[in-house]
């Protein structure tokens, strides 16, 4: 068994020690800027009201139907509340919301289960901060998609976006092109292991690129570091080991996190391909992705 969390573990955070060059970054200039508003019930409630009871807890054992029943009484409501102000304000994390068990599970479709990368690890959090991630990681999608950080054809898991407005704007460019007697052609791509690989430091370089409000890049500096994980096989449990690279796929804040991280592409290629002779467009579905010609 400590030879199989060693591979995956080695596997999962492989990307820890690679270089990134935070140089492209200079390539974009943004100055939108907004101020970063306190949370309400208001907010804690709709996050909580769309968490399914039957998904699975954390370490904490907390299911979301006892916590819905818990978060009934304002008083209870109210600390949640100022929990999830307090620590935007002082730019903390708790220890406590900072261990995570990460579930092994085959992916599908696969003609052989003989390697780590067969396997996806889904990251079980402690509800209250999955709860929390979930009203901050709202929060966070509204700035950067009122701010037009976000790309227009970024499509996965953004707020009024689905696959049928991938669809439609398919089938427009390909009639487009019909009406010019033109062929459209696309390529896909996947960014092999893309959720494991984000790089921390440059999560923390984009988030200031992309003109949040300082307590947010200040937060995430205190929210990304000291990180701890014990994966689970079956009825099987590791001992715990550090992650300070990646985000967990399961963690509401991991999919905002990782458009951001994917953003500054859009912004740097559609500045390169004003000279190209033919047009190319390109659609993201996070680590799914698409060139259009």
């Amino acid at each position: 068994m400590d030879d199989l969390w060693y591979a995956l573990h080695q596997s999962y955070n492989s990307a820890q020690d690679r270089p990134t060059n935070p140089q492209l970054l200079e390539e974009i200039t943004f100055s939108f800027a907004a101020e970063w508003s306190p949370f309400s019930s208001a907010e804690i409630h709709e996050a909580l009201n769309k968490c399914n009871n039957s998904s699975a807890p954390g370490p904490d054992h907390l299911s979301w139907r006892y916590l819905k029943r818990i978060l009934y009484d304002k008083g209870c409501m109210t600390n949640i509340v100022n929990i999830a102000n307090a620590c935007i304000n002082l730019s903390y994390w708790p220890t406590h919301f900072k261990r995570s068990l990460s579930n092994i599970i085959p992916k599908p479709n696969k003609s052989l289960y003989d390697s780590p990368k067969s396997f996806q690890p889904i990251v079980l959090l402690n509800t209250i901060d999955e709860l929390i991630e979930k009203v901050i990681s709202n929060k966070i999608q509204v700035h950067a998609i009122s701010s037009n950080f976000l790309y227009p054809n970024q499509l996965g898991d953004i707020r009024q976006c689905s696959t049928t407005d991938a669809g439609v704007y398919l089938t427009y460019v390909i009639c487009a092109d019909w009406i010019k007697e033109l062929h459209t052609s696309t390529l896909a791509f996947n960014i092999a292991q893309f959720f494991p690989s984000l790089n921390h430091h440059l999560i923390l370089l984009i988030l200031t690129k992309a003109s949040f409000d300082n307590r947010i890049s200040q937060f995430f500096s205190n929210y990304l570091v000291n990180r701890y994980t014990q994966y689970i096989w079956n009825h099987f449990t590791s001992l715990v080991f550090n992650t300070d690279v990646g985000v967990g796929q399961g963690s509401a804040l991991s999919l905002i996190l990782s458009a951001l991280y994917v953003a500054p592409l859009f912004h740097i290629f559609q500045k390169r391909i004003i000279n190209l002779s033919i047009p190319v467009s390109l659609l993201s579905f996070i680590d799914d992705s698409l060139f259009v010609s």
